[in-house]
């Protein structure tokens, strides 16, 4: 792994408990900004259970009250910890791959 940081753009660029998505060389990456923790999270945009870019469309949801959050995939609901990449659902599904995130001077900058 690189430990190269990218700026993938401003704070304001991405809306809130929304999910915003960035490409970064060859990689398709989904960003959230969780405005509840302001905490940044990022992780591939790539369902696992069909192989299709949509996660940065999820929806955005507690992981059962232990304080973490979770994507749900917008076409078949699976659930994913955004903080791990941990699959959450049933079914075997693998897990997602997470990028670490930094913010300076109202930057975003990925690890990848």
């Amino acid at each position: 792994m690189s430990n190269e940081w990218i700026p993938v753009g401003k704070t304001s660029d991405f809306t809130a408990d929304l999910g915003g998505c960035v490409k970064v060389k060859d990689e398709q990456i989904a960003v959230y900004n969780v405005k509840e923790k302001t905490e940044w999270y990022a992780v591939q945009n790539l369902c696992p259970h069909d192989n299709r870019m949509v996660l940065s469309r999820g929806i955005l949801g507690d992981c059962d009250g232990d304080g973490g959050f979770k994507v749900a995939c917008p076409l078949h609901k699976h659930n994913f910890n955004i903080k791990t990449g941990e699959h959450i659902s049933e079914g075997d599904v693998c897990d997602l791959k997470t990028y670490p995130v930094k913010i300076e001077d109202d930057t975003v900058y990925l690890q990848v």
